[in-house]
């Protein structure tokens, strides 16, 4: 039988027309400007992203760019390990809808796992107020 782990999906509205919300958050060189509880400052090294992290440097790879809205990223905490988060940007009428979908890792308190998603929802509300004032 297959390992499930639990999941949360969360969301936010952004009105702002789905290319440009993909546009932004697909360059990794602006998740500082909007992703603020994971990531302190983000660089390049022997071509990976590094994102400096409260808890320390992470390597992070994303989905090639692409016509869906597929903003899905692996996390590398640590040598030989790497954590799936899938992230998507839909239409919401006019606007975007993004979703991020957090699994429960292996281990990982309750505790832990709701202040990941209390991190997550306020880089989604940073996000959204800076595309939403044009500041993206």
């Amino acid at each position: 039988m297959a390992t499930m782990f639990a999941s949360r999906t969360l969301s936010i509205s952004i009105d702002v027309p789905p290319s440009k919300v993909y546009g932004f958050v697909s360059n990794p060189g602006n998740l500082p400007r909007w992703a603020t509880a994971f990531c302190k400052s983000v660089s390049r090294s022997n071509g990976d992203w590094i994102v400096e992290t409260p808890q320390g440097p992470v390597k992070i790879r994303f989905a090639d760019k692409n016509e869906y809205g597929i903003l899905d990223h692996y996390v590398s905490p640590a040598p030989s390990v790497e954590i799936f988060v899938p992230m998507r940007v839909v239409a919401n009428g006019s606007g975007s809808e993004v979703l991020f979908t957090l699994f429960h890792s292996p281990g990982m308190s309750e505790e832990a796992f709701a202040a990941d998603a209390g991190m997550v929802e306020r880089d989604l509300r940073g996000l959204k107020s800076r595309l939403e004032s044009g500041r993206g």
